[in-house]
């Protein structure tokens, strides 16, 4: 039997303060509670499926990615050990396993922060029409898929709800200020190149991620998620070949579906075929494995 997707959580007597295109968030008034649910966005629409165990590869592949990154940038994990949760969430158990994250409360900064090594996605449509990345001059010549001579910072604005905006380094700058806006760019890219390096030996090449940052104790931190298959684009290094759509392990396969139905990628999304979630949920689960080294059990 398939295995059934979580698109949902309900946790009585525990404050739902957010609802997110994957995650629900849980106050517990020391700590946050992170749920990731199964649930899938594209072109920053939520669809109606969910994909199997995607919520599992989101949680514990950030908390891979949280305890290896920890000597280079501090973050928000606490544990995703329910044995370490409060005591008020024994009941709520089935909902928690692998799936969430107690994490230190943040002010969030309203800035994504993308780091682009290689050409693809939205940068490559703009570099197409314009010749520009994220509104910088670049190369003349380049291929879809093509390396960048150096990783970019490309921030844009961060939409709870519709598309998310490009923005300059310089409108960054100007909304959060020029301290925080310096520290993020260039933690964002120690963060790619470290995480880079790691993957190039795992057999995968990081081609951009999206990470995010909040302020704890007048620090600025690592929070949300940490490059996984929803915030960053993975091809097989040994299949890259630049000048064409690279294999991806990543959310891409649900993008291409959903661009060849000709959808105008506004509310309402479409459903997915069976045959397409169980693809995805097959593909966050190899990605899990080449990343990490281990295969991630249905339960």
């Amino acid at each position: 039997m398939a295995q059934a997707a979580m698109t949902e959580t309900n946790l009585p007597g525990m404050q739902l303060i957010k609802q997110g295109k994957v995650r629900d968030i849980y106050d517990l008034g020391e700590y946050l509670l992170i749920i990731s649910t199964d649930r899938i966005s594209a072109f920053d629409c939520v669809l109606p499926d969910g994909i199997p165990l995607k919520g599992i590869v989101l949680n514990v592949l950030s908390a891979f990615w949280f305890d290896n990154l920890k000597d280079l940038t501090p973050h928000h994990m606490v544990t995703i050990n329910p044995d370490e949760f409060p005591a008020q969430l024994s009941a709520h158990r089935q909902y928690l396993d692998r799936r969430a994250m107690l994490v230190q409360k943040t002010e969030p900064i309203e800035v994504e922060c993308v780091v682009r090594g290689y050409l693809a996605g939205s940068a490559w449509h703009e570099y197409s029409r314009q010749g520009t990345i994220g509104a910088l001059p670049a190369p003349r010549n380049l291929k879809e898929g093509s390396q960048l001579p150096e990783p970019l910072f490309t921030p844009s604005t961060k939409a709870s709800s519709g598309h998310d905006v490009p923005i300059s380094f310089q409108e960054m700058t100007n909304m959060i200020g020029s301290e925080r806006a310096q520290y993020m760019r260039r933690m964002s890219l120690d963060i790619y190149r470290s995480a880079s390096n790691y993957l190039l030996k795992q057999g995968f090449i990081l081609a951009d991620t999206k990470l995010e940052f909040g302020m704890h104790n007048n620090n600025i931190i690592l929070i949300d998620e940490c490059i996984t298959p929803d915030s960053s684009r993975f091809w097989l290094r040994s299949a890259y070949t630049p000048g064409k759509h690279q294999e991806s392990f990543d959310k891409q396969f649900v993008r291409d579906y959903l661009s060849s139905l000709g959808w105008d990628k506004l509310p309402p999304a479409p459903s997915l075929p069976f045959k397409t979630i169980q693809e995805t949920s097959r593909i966050y689960q190899e990605t899990f494995q080449r990343i990490t080294g281990k295969r991630l059990s249905p339960s």
